[in-house]
Parts: C-alpha cells; sequence; structure tokens
C-alpha cells in the first residue's frame, strides 16, 4: 500500500511514535529528547530508521499508538472550603492536572514473532522505569494537543477480543501536574491572587456562631468565647466549691 508523504507524516507523528521523552535516560542526548521509536524499533533505529538508510512499511512497525478517551484539555475544580458569601466560593477555581491514557497495540508480527516481542517489552519497561527514577518526563503528540512535561503513572495489560494474542495492547496512563512557578502563578484565580498578595478587606472580620462570653467586651473580638462566664468582682471566685460531709451514724450527737 503507498502513502503520500501527508498521510506518512501523521501515521509517524500521531500513531508509531506520537511519545517523546524528555531529560531523564535523554539528558545526554542532543536536544533532551528520545523518540519512543528508537525503544520499540531499536534495530531499524540504529540503521539508519528516520534518515531512509533502513526499508520497513508503516505497517510493520513493532507498536501503533492512539489516544483513549477521556482525555482533559482544561480541568477546574471548585474550592470547597467556606468563604464570606456563596458568589465568593463559586469563582474561587483551582486548576487540576491534565489526565491522558495512550494505547499501546503492540501484537506479535514478522519472522521472530513472540521472541522479538518479548525482548522488544523488556527493553521499554526498563528503559521507562529507568526514565521515571530518573526524573525523565514525557512528550505526548495528539491531533488535538501536543501535552508537555507529563509524568508517566502507570502501563498496564489493556487486551481486547480483537486478537487472540494475550498482552495484546497496553494501556500508559500520563498525568500533566503544574511544574513551573510560572504555571503556578497562571493557575491561580482572581480571588486567590488577592490571597496570596495580602489584600486587605473591607471592615473588620466577626466569628459567627456562639457568642461572646459574658464579661467580654466589644463586638469585633477575635479571641475565642470562653466556656465559663467571667466572674470578676464576685467573692471567693476561683476558689473550690465546699463539699458538705455526711454526718456519721456513729457520731457523737
Amino acid at each position: 500500500m503507498s502513502f503520500n508523504a501527508g498521510l506518512v507524516a501523521f501515521k509517524l507523528a500521531f500513531q508509531l511514535s506520537p511519545i517523546v521523552l524528555v531529560n531523564g535516560i535523554a539528558q545526554n542526548i542532543p536536544g533532551q529528547m528520545l523518540p519512543i521509536i528508537a525503544i520499540t524499533q531499536a534495530a531499524q533505529f540504529v540503521a539508519g530508521l528516520l534518515s531512509g538508510g533502513e526499508d520497513i512499511g508503516l505497517n510493520d512497525f513493532f507498536a501503533n499508538f492512539q489516544p483513549l478517551p477521556g482525555a482533559t484539555l482544561v480541568d477546574f475544580q471548585i474550592a470547597k472550603y467556606p468563604f464570606a458569601n456563596q458568589a465568593v466560593a463559586a469563582n474561587a477555581t483551582i486548576a487540576q492536572p491534565l489526565q491522558l491514557s495512550m494505547l499501546m497495540k503492540c501484537p506479535a508480527r514478522d519472522e521472530l514473532g513472540y521472541a522479538a516481542k518479548l525482548a522488544t517489552m523488556m527493553a521499554l519497561q526498563s528503559v521507562l522505569s529507568q526514565h521515571g527514577s530518573q526524573g525523565g518526563t514525557y512528550i505526548i503528540v495528539t491531533p488535538s494537543y501536543f501535552y508537555t512535561n507529563g509524568i508517566l503513572t502507570g502501563m498496564r495489560d489493556a487486551s481486547n477480543g480483537e486478537s487472540k494474542q494475550a498482552q495484546n495492547a497496553w494501556q500508559m496512563d500520563f498525568e500533566f501536574p503544574l511544574l513551573t512557578l510560572e504555571q503556578a502563578q497562571q493557575s491561580q484565580g482572581s480571588l486567590m491572587s488577592k490571597i496570596t498578595s495580602g489584600t486587605q478587606i473591607n471592615g473588620a472580620p466577626a466569628w459567627s456562631g456562639l457568642s461572646p462570653a459574658v464579661g467580654q467586651t466589644g463586638a469585633n473580638t477575635l479571641a475565642a468565647p470562653s466556656l465559663i462566664p467571667a466572674a470578676s468582682g464576685v467573692s471567693a471566685a476561683g476558689t473550690a466549691p465546699l463539699i458538705p460531709v455526711q454526718s456519721s451514724p456513729l457520731a457523737a450527737p
């Protein structure tokens, strides 16, 4: 089957190698980036796959990737803690990390079959584990969005009934947290920015709930109300009460 230039570029970018390892094990590579195709097609990659030195069909690659439904592009959470009024609480939104899951279909193929698949999967597992332990991140290319600064949180079996082969597909889960200070500052809403900068509010704050204790003056008192009423000015205040002693029947009259 012949492919035009546009279809070749699409398959390479979004299906055959949409995952790029950044830093981590790629920190000594120029640009500090390593496409996942360098692991899944290790033999052909060394022989010059990207430069055209290795002749391989687009349908003969080890793995094909596709984004699964449920990925997020915008995710905000409404604040759950109490505020002065409902209008303020409804406007307090906090940005949440984006989520993305990629499905890697990798059935056994070619003349080597399961032997090549086992060697490739073991190499992939080792590289991804080492990349994560070194603090590496990921760039994920999808038809709708380029996800950056991602963290691989898990990789699990997602085999389906399309093939009778065991473990013919794997699901890779990524999370994209706020990694930089600039992103953390952008995630703050207008209310959170005011709280961070220490903006003053109008009027004096007042506690809600129980009324102030007896003896406390001032409507704007911020001290916690006492559970024992004040007894200033009362004689014998603060002394222990007298306990009456019952007379014994054997005591003398």
